[in-house]
């Protein structure tokens, strides 16, 4: 049997990836409140908004006011995604920890994403990577569409080492594999993973999946048997998949947080705080979380 990892990290992206998804407008007050919340559960990495053009996503049109409201600590990193020079000009005053850049894997969903080709949205990627060097932060690299493209099917391994190897090239420093739509199954998605870990170490490849199969778990599964120990979540499964109707998006943190606690392996996360969390965002959201562990958990205390 292979040796899983002893420690885990998890990146919680609802603030971000998942609230961006909701169609209702959530206060910006909310949003503060549940990365502090996260905060207290133990989370020391929070993808906190995106500074994009609100006019395309109306979520994160608060995000200056967002960062901020956050109370700072100590120890934890606060991301943002910036897709733009515009972007990025506008994330620093802030004072992110760390930025976010993506690129897809597929080439169809490039164009209909953001009118573009694969390589030249790296290309537009590269002037931003560097201001953000220059300004002293780490950039994270998400790859979305690594096994399965709404438009294109399935996605090669090949398609994905291009990828990598391009944003590379331009001094990404960290490799997300992204399932955008949630379609990987574990060899899938080892094949992919295997692909970053050739131009990138262990520590810095990490894996975001989402549910919209009921794979995610077993994907992550797969991961750890690989030795990697980073992934991102999304704290009650925030953020539904825009490219399948009713499908669930991210995978829960409380779900992942509760197999790596089976599996003995460290994440520093306190899962009743965690859950405190998610049941307050899905309040403010009119509906109980999409974590099947945040229920379960939430009805054992009702009992």
């Amino acid at each position: 049997m292979s040796t899983l990892p002893t420690h885990v990290s998890l990146v919680d992206v609802g603030p971000r990836d998942g609230l961006q998804n909701e169609k209702q407008p959530v206060a910006t007050e909310h949003k503060a409140r549940l990365v502090s919340m996260l905060q207290d559960a133990g989370l020391k990495h929070i993808e906190v908004t995106s500074f994009v053009s609100p006019k395309w996503v109306p979520q994160m049109g608060d995000n200056e006011a967002v960062m901020a409201a956050i109370e700072r600590r100590a120890g934890v990193r606060y991301s943002v995604l910036t897709p733009n020079m515009k972007g990025l000009e506008a994330a620093l005053p802030t004072q992110p920890d760390e930025i976010v850049v993506f690129g897809a894997a597929s080439e169809a969903f490039s164009q209909k994403n953001i009118n573009c080709s694969v390589a030249d949205s790296i290309e537009r990627f590269a002037p931003v990577v560097a201001a953000a060097h220059a300004a002293g932060l780490k950039v994270r690299g998400a790859l979305s569409c690594a096994v399965g493209c709404p438009y294109e099917g399935d996605i090669h391994p090949d398609q994905v080492e291009r990828v990598v190897r391009l944003m590379k090239d331009i001094g990404v420093d960290h490799m997300g594999v992204a399932d955008t739509i949630g379609v990987g199954t574990p060899r899938r998605i080892q094949a992919a993973m295997e692909r970053a870990l050739k131009h990138y170490p262990l520590h810095e490849v990490s894996g975001h999946f989402h549910d919209t199969y009921g794979q995610a778990l077993s994907n992550i599964y797969a991961c750890l048997e690989m030795g990697i120990h980073s992934f991102d979540a999304s704290v009650a499964g925030l953020g539904g998949c825009p490219y399948a109707k009713g499908a669930t998006g991210n995978v829960a943190t409380e779900d992942v947080v509760f197999m790596l606690n089976g599996l003995g392996i460290e994440t520093g996360i306190d899962i009743d705080k965690l859950v405190n969390a998610g049941a307050y965002i899905s309040s403010q959201l009119g509906r109980p979380p999409v974590s099947r562990v945040g229920r379960a958990l939430l009805a054992k205390r009702a009992g």
